[in-house]
């Protein structure tokens, strides 16, 4: 290592940071499902999810290296823009997180290197084939990929298990859900603790700490791990409400397709160097399940929601980062003004979220869930019951929402979308 001046270093912690909350933020993504069908108890869950999000990160460096060497130039990039980018990023995260939305940390963080990186040294300075191919091509390609995945092997899944007692049936599932929600822990530490590593060893090029092309170093990778499995391990409670209880409510059959699937396009994707979307592929993988199922729904409006945070990550966290960058181009006094700005806004927002506190003791109560929608309440009107006119001990969609209940059974005229 040839130099680590103050400013990388401050990069580096910042990096860190955000990898603390990619953890609590994504923690959903591993961990909902199988805690929304009480297959694991919340706090068990994810402590087995901080501990397998650790070990995915030593799989591979693949994404880590389409982060460092392909997206942007790392000629003339300087340890400010990574600083920059990672402000847009975290600030996109803790936003997200107040309001439940489960949107991607990797698209915050891409969006804030892409924003602060045209700021820094412009347009062409972004490798514009990296971006179409390994980011915005997956994440409209994964949510469908996993989602018609996960709806496939919850109806094969009902259907071989159709004879099945009901009651054996569900907890061989929830087993099978514990397995592969470890798995899906265990993908997202190989996907997403990576763009992390990408981002720290960007910086150490810019900075001249170590030879460009370089791959993380051990101590990044170690870093790297231990950062996002103790965000997980905090819980990201209000996004896990919502993935597990806010878009469709899970039998253990749909969780384990669901989790199944996603896990099956994350690994995949990391195999190829895609900076894939976890988020993206395990929402996804929960609709398509929450279609698979006779009765099944999907609160469309929930969707809705998320679908527009989605689209909105890149460019919001892109506007940040250049917003950043241009003030620290004003030398180390606006490098020192962007700091205490993140640290304001990072305290406000926590302030704020402890108006309504959720954790782990009421991450599955449902009582001020939103209704369900009118399209997921015609959808479940017009599906056919199971063979023999009334639906097995394992098929029963109970609902989960009291008002979606009441909207089954009285007429009213307020519908929500």
């Amino acid at each position: 290592m040839e130099s680590f001046s103050l400013i990388l270093a401050i990069v580096v912690v910042t990096a860190l940071a955000f990898d603390f909350t990619n953890g609590f933020h994504d923690t959903a993504n591993a961990m909902a499902t199988t805690i929304s069908t009480g297959a694991m108890k919340p706090k068990v869950a994810v402590a087995m999810s901080a501990v397998l999000n650790l070990v995915g990160a030593f799989l591979s460096v693949e994404v880590a290296n389409t982060i460092s060497k392909g997206l942007v130039d790392e000629a003339g990039i300087r340890p400010e823009v990574i600083f920059a980018a990672l402000v847009g990023a975290i600030l996109w995260n803790l936003l997200t997180w107040l309001v439940g939305l489960p949107s991607s940390s990797s698209h915050a963080l891409m969006g804030g290197l892409i924003g602060a990186t045209i700021a820094s040294a412009g347009v062409g300075a972004v490798h514009g084939d990296v971006l179409v191919t390994k980011v915005l091509i997956p994440a409209i390609a994964a949510p469908l990929v996993a989602g018609i995945a996960a709806l496939l092997a919850t109806r094969l899944t009902y259907s071989l298990g159709s004879k099945a007692d009901g009651n054996a049936s569900k907890k061989g599932y929830r087993a099978g859900q514990i397995a592969s929600a470890g798995l899906v822990s265990l993908a997202h530490g190989t996907n997403d603790a990576q763009k992390t590593m990408g981002i720290i060893t960007l910086a150490l090029v810019a900075g001249g700490a170590v030879a460009p092309d370089s791959d993380p170093p051990m101590w990044v990778i170690l870093s790297a791990g231990i950062a996002i499995a103790l965000g997980t391990y905090l819980g990201g409670w209000r996004i896990i409400r919502t993935m597990g209880k806010g878009l469709t409510d899970l039998q253990p059959q749909q969780g384990f397709a669901a989790q199944t699937s996603a896990a099956t396009v994350i690994l995949a994707s990391s195999h190829l160097g895609f900076s894939l979307s976890t988020t993206h592929s395990v929402s996804g993988a929960v609709m398509g399940a929450g279609l698979g199922r006779k009765g099944g729904v999907v609160r469309w409006s929930t969707a809705t929601r998320m679908f527009v945070a989605w689209g909105l990550t890149l460019p919001a966290a892109a506007l940040v980062g250049a917003l950043a960058e241009y003030v620290t181009g004003f030398g180390a006094w606006g490098t020192a003004v962007v700091a205490v700005f993140l640290v304001a806004s990072s305290a406000a927002i926590w302030k704020v979220s402890r108006r309504e506190i959720v954790d782990h003791t009421n991450v599955n109560d449902t009582d001020d869930a939103e209704p369900a929608g009118v399209i997921t309440t015609a959808m479940a009107a017009v599906t056919p019951p199971p063979a023999g006119g009334s639906a097995t001990a394992s098929e029963d969609p109970v609902p989960a929402f009291p008002s979606q209940a009441t909207a089954e059974r009285t007429p009213t005229t307020t519908t929500t979308v």
